[in-house]
């Protein structure tokens, strides 16, 4: 879309992205967000509240999107994976956010609501 496409449509929030936007990974990307050393699978699977199969095939997404570092290897003889937020995932979260961020003023200020500047990260007060 062009700016000028844009410029006619102030709603359609380009920014929002289909890969990070899914439930399911826009929770592990926040998790991953808050750990930046990185989370063993079984952890990020009790956190997201994912099966085995669910997690693995959304963390195969970000990581061909280039936004999650899965590393394989043991610890003693126990098979052990971590996953990690890429620089440019932890980028591309943060543009996803303040997209986020955007929407909400947006949406508070189509509903009438005069209280439309952010607070710490941009959620308003109820």
């Amino acid at each position: 879309m062009t700016k000028t496409e844009a410029g006619n449509a102030p709603f359609s929030y380009d920014g929002l992205d289909r890969v990070i936007h899914e439930k399911a990974r826009l929770g592990l990307l926040t998790s991953l967000m808050a750990h930046p050393k990185g989370l063993a699978f079984a952890d990020l699977k009790q956190l997201c509240g994912l099966t085995d199969g669910n997690l693995s095939r959304h963390l195969q997404v970000l990581q061909e999107a280039g936004l999650v570092e899965v590393t394989k290897g043991y610890e003693g003889n126990r098979p052990h994976t971590t996953c990690r937020l890429t620089k440019n995932g932890r980028r591309r979260f943060l543009d996803y956010l303040a997209v986020l961020e955007r929407l909400v003023r947006d949406a508070a200020k189509a509903a009438g609501r005069q209280d439309t500047a952010p607070t710490r990260l941009g959620i308003l007060p109820a």
